[in-house]
């Protein structure tokens, strides 16, 4: 029975030791989240590029795969996601500013499997709903309640051959704040 009492008392000294640690290493940890990084690397409505290089905000470490991130706030007005030219397949994420993927998407729901992505608030949709003059396009629409945060698109790479087509696409990505009456 002794035995079984002191094993109990260096269990439990043992787990106050790792809680500690845990506790003391959360701040170095929590400064290097995804949103951190990118903002520190750009501004809103810039649009930085993403890769395996040990300098990139957020590295991508598949090598069939590269992207580009900018970050938004809806504050500023609507968030319109475009990018010019077609690749193999694309894909669209938005994350909330605490790093957190909200909603994602594919160029198979998108017309002509082109980049052009309006995100707005419930409240800008409903505006833009009673505004009859808006004109976006064929824009595809996602709504969302996340206000400020950052859009991650990701491309797919199949061989060396589509590099250039692909980071031509990337670079050609624009992330514009539209005003909204």
């Amino acid at each position: 029975m002794l035995r079984f009492v002191h094993t109990c008392i260096l269990g439990l000294i043992a787990a106050g030791v790792v809680h500690l640690a845990i506790v003391f290493m959360l701040p170095d940890h929590t400064v290097r989240d995804a949103w951190s990084r990118i903002s520190n690397a750009a501004d809103y409505y810039q649009t930085i590029q993403l890769d395996a290089r040990p300098d990139s905000p957020l590295r991508i470490d598949n090598p069939y795969f590269a992207g580009a991130a900018c970050r938004f706030s809806l504050e500023d007005g609507l968030l319109h996601v475009r990018s010019e030219g077609k690749i193999p397949f694309w894909t669209l994420a938005i994350f909330d500013n605490r790093s957190q993927n909200t909603f994602s998407l594919n160029d198979r729901v998108a017309e002509d499997h082109s980049l052009d992505t309006i995100l707005l608030t419930p409240i800008q949709m409903q505006r833009l709903k009673n505004d009859p003059s808006a004109d976006l396009g064929q824009s595809l629409f996602v709504e969302t309640d996340v206000v400020e945060g950052f859009v991650l698109v990701r491309a797919f790479i199949p061989d060396e051959t589509w590099e250039p087509q692909v980071r031509a696409f990337l670079n050609s990505i624009r992330c514009e704040a539209v005003e909204t009456q």
